[in-house]
């Protein structure tokens, strides 16, 4: 399996049952962010603002993907949505592996929640703060699931983000097995090992 990350809270999987992409933003809704382009059999969005929900950049195949997936229904606040509306967690599964994307994820968990979320393979996570939980509130939701991988999403970069969220750092200094790759690219199988992965951020050609 293959995570590519897009920018932002976009990722596409490539798997060998199929493509899906997920969070695709729309054009000019996150500062420093290039336009995206994609394609794929199948696309998922956490919720429907316009960093989040720009299905009609994604071309679909016509093709259904092998990709089985779950759903988990939760809020991009903590006040069960008065101020941002509902978030959706999407768990996929392909290739014998399990990942899971948390969209906008602004509120604690469920014990039955965290329950379906753990054996992850990998977990991709927002840690910026202010529209989402922080860089402290994720760090301590990683140790409770010990997904074998942590993808960190939607924080300000040095060239793009959102100026209201927190930069990357604040939530790296909280880990202490950060791989730090040179492309936007991740390959995922049974042998890789435990880390905070961090992505480089690539225009899309």
């Amino acid at each position: 399996m293959r995570l590519i990350w897009n920018g932002h809270s976009c990722f596409t999987l490539e798997t060998a049952g199929g493509t899906v992409v997920v969070d695709p933003y729309l054009d000019g809704s996150v500062p420093g962010l290039a336009p995206i382009r994609l394609r794929a059999d199948a696309v998922y969005c956490s919720h429907d603002h316009r960093d989040h929900g720009a299905r009609e950049l994604v071309a679909l195949t016509g093709e259904k993907p092998d990709v089985a997936v779950e759903t988990i229904h939760t809020w991009h606040d903590d006040q069960q949505g008065a101020q941002r509306g509902p978030n959706t967690i999407h768990i996929f599964q392909a290739e014998g592996l399990r990942v899971a994307h948390l969209g906008d994820l602004g509120c604690e968990l469920e014990p039955e929640q965290m329950d379906a979320l753990k054996g992850l393979d990998a977990l991709m996570i927002p840690v910026g703060g202010f529209y989402t939980i922080d860089a402290k509130q994720a760090r301590a939701l990683v140790d409770q699931l010990k997904p074998r991988v942590t993808v960190p999403m939607h924080y300000r970069g040095g060239s793009f983000g959102y100026d209201v969220i927190g930069p990357l750092e604040d939530y790296l200094e909280l880990c202490g097995d950060v791989v730090r790759y040179p492309g936007n690219v991740l390959v995922l199988d049974k042998d890789t090992p435990g880390q905070t992965a961090v992505l480089t951020y690539l225009p899309q050609k």
